[in-house]
């Protein structure tokens, strides 16, 4: 039997971060799924979702959710964010989750340019920040609580801020801060077109699909650096997308990678990375692997200790979206093991 030994309270406890109050601290981490055929959400997505904010999550970010652009998605199922049909299935998401009690952002999203960003003229980088502003202005007019923007794991945004895969020579290239100029840029774009009170969410990663030991900033002055552009834009939280969220994200401190982007900006953060799991997520991917529920109680300390605001869990609410209620009543032994088996029913 699995115990816990510290209170798992802290997870349970409500937060205000400026417009957003959530009931609990527990977010539910966007995760491809590819269940909207034709970009299309349906019934089936607004009841997954549903089920849970009946359970307990304090917010849902909903899986990436691809802009009005030519290389935004090359999958048929992943959901659009723009069109008449995928809009109204979004407005159903929504109104499910808010009768359940539930909080919910869609997670924005543009996967990458086909060969690299350099190929973008500056006229169609334009079009892009455009099209992401025409996103989180449809996701405040269907009541969305918010919006993410996908600026982690080599994704386009990403693909921006990364020297490796961004060559440009021009003001959307060069050294680390010019390589924060598009990113900045869908950002004041977003909120200009949202005002001042809706809440914009950043998500960050320093590794990279290819390469996991990758860092944007090797140290923390060069992190601040990086960052304080996009706080200025007007990112009003921070995702930051670790594959384990215990580890130390610089030598000499036991910071994470949220943990010291909260330290460094004064902004609310999210952690993620295998909670309450006992593997990371790209084994399921690179070899198939399920992962084991193991105890979560260096979260909880490193939550009350106030390292970060909020924890993401990703692939145990995947499989069980009963999860956070079973989590705080104890229920440990009743938790569905995260297996790929597990991962074709999604429900």
């Amino acid at each position: 039997m699995m115990n816990y030994s510290q209170s798992v309270e802290p997870l349970f406890q409500p937060i205000e971060l400026g417009n957003l109050k959530l009931s609990n601290r527990i977010v539910m981490a966007p995760m491809t799924r590819q269940f909207s055929p034709d970009g299309i959400p349906g019934t089936n997505v607004a009841s997954y979702y549903r089920r849970r904010a009946e359970n307990g999550v304090g917010l849902i970010v909903t899986e990436g959710t691809v802009i009005n652009h030519r290389d935004a998605s090359n999958q048929v199922n992943v959901p659009h964010f723009y069109g008449g049909a995928a809009l109204n299935g979004w407005a159903n998401v929504v109104s499910e989750v808010h009768e359940a009690g539930g909080r919910i952002i869609p997670q924005i999203w543009h996967m990458g340019a086909k060969g690299h960003v350099g190929d973008y003229s500056e006229a169609e980088i334009t079009e892009i920040v455009q099209a992401f502003a025409q996103a989180a202005s449809e996701a405040k007019r269907l009541g969305f609580d918010g919006i993410e923007l996908h600026g982690a794991h080599s994704y386009l945004i990403d693909q921006f801020f990364y020297e490796k895969t961004n060559p440009r020579t021009d003001r959307y290239g060069g050294d680390m801060l010019a390589r924060t100029r598009f990113a900045v840029e869908v950002i004041e774009a977003c909120r200009e077109v949202v005002g001042p009170e809706f809440p914009i969410v950043l998500r960050l990663s320093q590794w990279k699909t290819d390469d996991f030991q990758a860092k944007l900033a090797e140290t923390p002055e060069l992190l601040e650096q990086f960052l304080t552009p996009l706080v200025n834009a007007g990112v009003d939280i921070f995702h930051c997308s670790t594959r384990r969220f215990w580890e130390p994200e610089f030598e000499g401190s036991d910071l994470n990678f949220a943990g010291w982007t909260k330290k460094l900006t004064g902004k609310p953060t999210i952690t993620v990375g295998s909670v309450g799991l006992d593997g990371e997520f790209t084994s399921l991917f690179t070899e198939g692997k399920g992962a084991n529920n193991v105890g979560i109680d260096g979260l909880v300390q490193r939550l009350e200790n106030e390292e970060f605001d909020l924890v993401a869990v990703g692939r145990s609410l995947m499989v069980d979206p009963a999860w956070a209620k079973k989590i705080r009543k104890g229920r440990i032994d009743e938790l569905i093991p995260f297996t790929s088996e597990a991962t074709k029913v999604l429900t």
